[in-house]
């Protein structure tokens, strides 16, 4: 018998708001539509194993038909089915009360997406690409007819019975003319690869058969062979739901291959299982990490019974959690996720504090378990580590143990195993241990050099994070100081309290200092005349330790580098050292014009070793190296 009604709903624009508010969310109709066969699948296995379905179910692979020439796409289950009771029930009530104001709250939030969880109007995302739908659909219980229902995005529908044979359901969209773009194979695939790449009911994608072209006969006519195209697009039983001891290590390789082909292999991974207080798998990947956050982030994908929701997960995972890669998968965290669900839900904070907590545990089985190979992995992975060692309290509390400092020698040590080793040799008159670091090993050589030669040591600091790792270490060490090896003079960045002299008077002193800033003229820039070791430099440039992380913290925080050397507002400081032999030459020079010209070629020596002597300055100190070898 045949019957028309009306879609029991509470208001009757439902099409137009779905069409006009969901329509940027196009491509999820289809993950929609696949996730209720899916659901439907799974309710027949579950009837089948508890033993209310006497019948075998047989193969319960999923379909999704491409018909070009009819203009449809199809998705058949062979699930639990409907009669047509259960499609008036489930299909044609929806409960949509205060939808117009629901809407315009969540439009404001750019939350469109969660109004299709919220009301469980799945199936109507159908609508967003269907000139009309149809379903076709056969009980598992023997006694109910199959059913037929037909609505063309009006609230009227058609249902009547349907000459299906088979258990289970189709859902026919007939595509209007504004979403021909669904009608094509590779846009199909796009969607089905992000959306339903793991669900745990094998989808089959293919096109209905058609005839094409084959050469041509005897008599030079076109030959026709029928062509049908079909390929499984998921794998229904991912690693993240195996238990790890059925794992090698080449499955996790292998995975992770999958989910990132361009990529090098992961240094390692964690994997994720939970039950209480809230469910939760998955595997986290450590990637090799590079020097750039951007190119880093939105690589974790999260998922919900297999089904994937988004890879926008900052609010699942810390910041600084967001460089690693990988599979979180929860069933508390509904299909239909909204930004604002994530930022307030409970679950999803406890997800937060876990994954937190598990990789601080891994990296520390790592470095308890073997040193040397941690050691190996921490330049890939100390910027991630201090990223979350800034960032996150806890993080900081449970790794501080086993951050490194990696020494110009190569040599690697914790916290107290460095403030042990320098203990001796690089404490000031105040007891505090004096950090000694660089920024980039090459351009500062010459002072590497001369710490190394009073035996101290330097460690390296040269990636993108690490003016303000630095800042914040100062903050957490007791009687710790970090300094630049090139922000100033030795004696200086490690204050003993030693009184030197040097061998020139006061009056000469005067002298030297009015000459270099006769040559240098630039008022950001102080000069001094310094008792240092006649084996030290005569002249040498520095900026002060707070001026270098300003300009390192500005490049990190893309506001470029504000103050270049010289800049306004900066201080350059030029040590003279009184106790060098050239610098009494200069004072025993018999021309003003000699002693300006040596002064000239010994600070631009100095500018030159700070890679700050450029452009014509550099071509008169060339000149100028010339004459004089000349001479």
């Amino acid at each position: 018998m045949k019957e028309k009604g009306n879609i029991s709903i509470n208001t009757e624009n439902i099409f137009p708001i779905i069409k006009k508010f969901l329509y940027s969310d196009q491509d999820i109709f289809l993950r929609e539509l696949v996730s209720n066969a899916v659901d439907a699948t799974q309710k027949i296995k579950s009837l089948s194993q508890m033993g209310e379905l006497k019948e075998e179910i047989g193969d319960l692979r999923i379909e999704v038909i491409l018909d070009k020439k009819k203009k449809t796409i199809t998705i058949s289950d062979k699930g639990i089915g409907m009669s047509a009771e259960e499609i008036k029930k489930y299909i044609n009530q929806i409960a949509f009360s205060g939808a117009t104001e629901f809407i315009e709250k969540y439009k404001e939030k750019g939350d469109s997406q969660q109004i299709i969880g919220h009301f469980g109007l799945g199936f109507y995302s159908a609508f967003m690409v269907s000139s009309y739908v149809e379903i076709k659909s056969k009980s598992y219980i023997k006694k109910n007819k199959a059913a037929y229902w037909k609505c063309d995005g009006n609230t009227e529908f058609e249902i009547k019975e349907s000459k299906k044979k088979d258990r289970g359901t189709e859902v026919i969209l007939h595509i209007n003319d504004d979403s021909k773009e669904f009608l094509e194979e590779a846009k199909i695939n796009e969607i089905l690869g992000r959306y339903c790449k793991f669900l745990p009911v094998e989808i089959k994608f293919g096109q209905k058969e058609e005839s094409v072209e084959d050469g041509k006969d005897k008599e030079g006519k076109p030959k026709h062979k029928t062509v049908k195209t079909d390929n499984i697009v998921n794998n229904p039983n991912p690693i993240w739901n195996k238990s790890p001891k059925d794992l090698k290590d080449d499955d996790y390789k292998a995975f992770y291959k999958e989910l990132y082909p361009f990529s090098e292999e992961p240094l390692f991974w964690i994997h994720l299982n939970v039950d209480y207080p809230f469910n939760l798998t998955g595997i986290l990947y450590f990637p090799k990490i590079k020097n750039d956050f951007e190119v880093q982030k939105n690589k974790i994908q999260l998922y919900s019974r297999q089904v994937f929701i988004t890879d926008e997960v900052k609010d699942v995972v810390p910041e600084f959690l967001m460089l690693l890669h990988g599979i979180i998968d929860s069933p508390d965290i509904p299909l239909n996720v909204s930004r604002s669900y994530l930022q307030s839900d409970g679950n999803v904070k406890k997800i937060n504090t876990y994954i937190t907590k598990k990789v601080a545990d891994k990296l520390n089985e790592l470095f308890k378990d073997d040193r040397k190979e941690f050691e190996n992995k921490w330049k890939d992975i100390n910027l991630f580590v201090k990223y979350g060692m800034i960032s996150e309290e806890k993080f900081y509390e449970k790794v501080e143990s086993l951050a490194l400092f990696e020494s110009v020698d190569g040599k690697m040590r914790t916290t107290e195993e460095y403030k042990k080793h320098i203990g001796k040799t690089q404490k000031d008159k105040d007891k505090n241990h004096i950090i000694l670091y660089t920024s980039d090993i090459n351009k500062q050589d010459s002072f590497i050099q001369d710490a190394k030669n009073r035996n101290h040591d330097v460690v390296i600091f040269n990636n993108v994070i690490d003016s303000h790792y630095i800042n914040h270490l100062e903050q957490k060490l007791d009687k710790v100081q970090i300094k630049r090896v090139d922000s100033d003079i030795l004696d200086k960045l490690i204050d003993k309290g030693d009184k030197k002299e040097t061998v020139i008077s006061d009056k000469d002193k005067e002298k030297l200092k009015t000459i270099f800033d006769k040559i240098i003229n630039n008022q950001s820039t102080v000069v001094t005349i310094e008792a240092l070791s006649p084996k030290d430099n005569p002249v040498t440039i520095t900026l002060p330790e707070f001026f270098r992380r300003m300009q390192d913290m500005a490049k990190t925080s893309g506001g470029g580098n504000p103050m270049m050397m010289g800049g306004p507002g900066e201080m350059i400081a030029v040590s003279i050292n009184g106790n060098h032999k050239t610098i009494e030459k200069i004072l025993k020079a018999k021309t003003s014009k000699t002693k300006e010209k040596m002064a000239s070629q010994l600070y631009d020596l100095a500018l030159l070793s700070q890679n700050m002597l450029t452009g014509s300055e550099l071509t008169s100190f060339v000149k100028r190296s010339l004459d004089i070898l000349a001479k």
